[in-house]
């Protein structure tokens, strides 16, 4: 199943009320579900946690002692990254459907939605505290206060928001989804300033044609991002125009974090959910391919995330063998490899504070079913015999 269409029919029951509290450590969360996982190379699953509801995204704090997740049925949990235990606990959000007929009387259905992004922003970034930034598919990007686990702000758009990006400057957001447009708003009074859309005329191509569910800036040129979907494009924008600047054909872009910018050699990656031709690197600047990551005798999957992994390696994950695969970008060789995890690999993240400069060793999070797995790359003693 594509989880764009896992998003689009989770998360939609009733939900209690509740008032917004920081979780209560449960150590009975962290589980340990490897059995049956088939583990290759330098990769070790450190810390396992279920969610008991799909986790479709994940995001490390700046300083990576944190790590949040967001769950199909509109819950965000972040988990302390030293050990995997729930720290912090910002439920569903709850929305009215419908005015009663009767204003006497105050009739409130309420629906919770699933996650689709996240961004934390620091507190010596944010005048407001550690703040993270969340998206939901039923249309609604709330601003969270981490620490009281308290909404500072709320932002409601028409239309199933399926991926955000935070600006460098963090202050600010753009969002995209259903529709062919990308909206850009201003954090500081949470009013879009911007919309990004195709031409009209269907015969010029400077814009997306169906969903979109991936944007990434570029981690130099402020006023440059990407945006790929369903369309098998990747649309090249210029936030001070209303139209894509330039585009190239091929990648199939099914996950928030399917797309990525080297930002020493521009080369922009990208992990397509197709059989063939999964993990691409494309040149920023003329929009060719620089090469196909061949598969190897591991085998791969069907890509929703791929992220540069420091100097040396990529990191992906998808779905069909449910792998999570570290590969040597030079090489293209495995350098480990988690596969058989029950379900598909919908994120990938990792601590970008603290990673080796040398051979890249850092803490890498994974989402997959119910899980977060918190993982290590650190290469792993020989078996003794």
């Amino acid at each position: 199943m594509l989880k764009s269409a896992m998003i689009d029919d989770a998360g939609h029951g009733d939900s209690p009320a509740v008032t917004p509290t920081p979780h209560k450590s449960l150590k009975k969360d962290v589980v340990t579900p490897s059995d049956g996982f088939n583990i290759h190379g330098n990769i070790k699953i450190l810390h396992s946690v279920d969610f008991h509801s799909h986790a479709l995204c994940c995001r490390f704090s700046k300083d990576g002692t944190k790590v949040a997740v967001g769950l199909a049925d509109g819950d965000v949990k972040i988990c302390k990254t030293s050990t995997g235990e729930t720290i912090y606990h910002l439920p569903a959000p709850l929305q009215s459907d419908n005015e009663p007929q009767n204003q006497q009387l105050k009739v409130v259905k309420e629906v919770s939605y699933a996650v689709t992004s996240l961004h934390f922003v620091s507190p010596e970034v944010s005048s407001r505290g550690e703040i993270l930034i969340v998206t939901y598919c039923g249309g609604m990007v709330k601003i969270w206060h981490v620490g009281t686990c308290s909404v500072l702000s709320t932002i409601k758009e028409s239309r199933q928001t399926l991926a955000s990006e935070l600006s460098r400057t963090c202050n600010k957001l753009i969002t995209a989804g259903t529709s062919d447009e990308i909206h850009e708003y201003d954090l500081e009074t949470n009013k879009c300033i911007r919309t990004f859309a195709p031409r009209l005329n269907k015969d010029v191509m400077d814009g997306h044609r169906f969903r979109v569910l991936c944007l990434k800036f570029h981690p130099k040129i402020q006023s440059s991002f990407l945006s790929g979907g369903w369309d098998d494009t990747v649309q090249i924008w210029d936030t001070r125009q209303s139209h894509s600047v330039r585009h190239f054909f091929g990648p199939h872009i099914c996950g928030g974090d399917a797309i990525d910018i080297d930002p020493v050699y521009d080369h922009i990656l990208t992990s397509s959910w197709r059989r063939n031709d999964v993990l691409e690197v494309w040149d920023y600047k003329s929009g060719q391919k620089i090469q196909t990551f061949r598969s190897d005798y591991h085998g791969t999957s069907m890509l929703y995330c791929g992220q540069w992994l420091g100097n040396q390696h990529v990191v992906s994950g998808g779905s069909d063998q449910n792998m999570m695969k570290i590969t040597n970008k030079s090489t293209m060789e495995t350098t480990g490899m988690i596969s058989e995890m029950g379900s598909g690999v919908y994120s990938v993240d990792y601590d970008h504070a603290n990673i080796h400069p040398q051979n890249d060793v850092t803490t890498i999070a994974a989402a997959s079913g119910p899980y977060i797995h918190i993982i290590s790359n650190m290469q792993q003693p020989m078996p003794t015999s």
